[in-house]
């Protein structure tokens, strides 16, 4: 079982490489991958068909949703992701990238999370505020509180 990580920036996960028999799985990282569809539904090759055309359906409904939403206001990524999930319960590869971008995000919050790139990032912010703030400022002594779209030659 490997609990850790040496590399810098690596995040320790617990991997279980044995199977339900304390045997090593011949499918390593793809354990668990696959239908999630009942018994009932997969024995029969029709009805588990079309069940994977409803669940593909049903979460392109769910990623179109997500995508109008980008533009607009509204979750967009999370709309997205979420028709990702449900596509991940019977596609192999909406799985595959699922568990992608669960990895890539789970990086970098612990990339957010260093001290280095923390103190940049207020450093960052902080610098962005001061330069809208003097702006501000400039606009507002030379106009006053009038709207731009108000403002005769001068």
């Amino acid at each position: 079982m490997n609990t850790g990580s040496n590399e810098l920036g690596e995040v320790a996960m617990a991997v279980d490489e044995t199977g339900t028999n304390g045997v090593r799985s011949e499918r390593g990282s793809e354990e668990g991958l696959g239908s999630r569809a009942p018994e009932f539904i997969k024995a029969r090759r029709v009805l588990h068909l079309s069940w994977q055309v409803g669940v593909f359906v049903v979460g392109l409904a769910v990623v179109v949703t997500g995508v109008i939403m980008l533009p607009l206001p509204g979750p967009g990524w999370v709309v997205i992701f979420g028709g990702m999930a449900i596509w991940a319960t019977e596609f192999v590869w909406a799985q595959l990238v699922l568990r992608w971008t669960k990895r890539k995000v789970t990086e970098a919050a612990q990339r957010a999370l260093d001290p280095k790139v923390r103190r940049r990032n207020i450093i960052l912010t902080v610098t962005g505020l001061v330069i809208v703030g003097v702006l501000a400022g400039i606009y507002l002594w030379k106009f006053g509180l009038v709207m731009p779209w108000k403002i005769k030659d001068q």
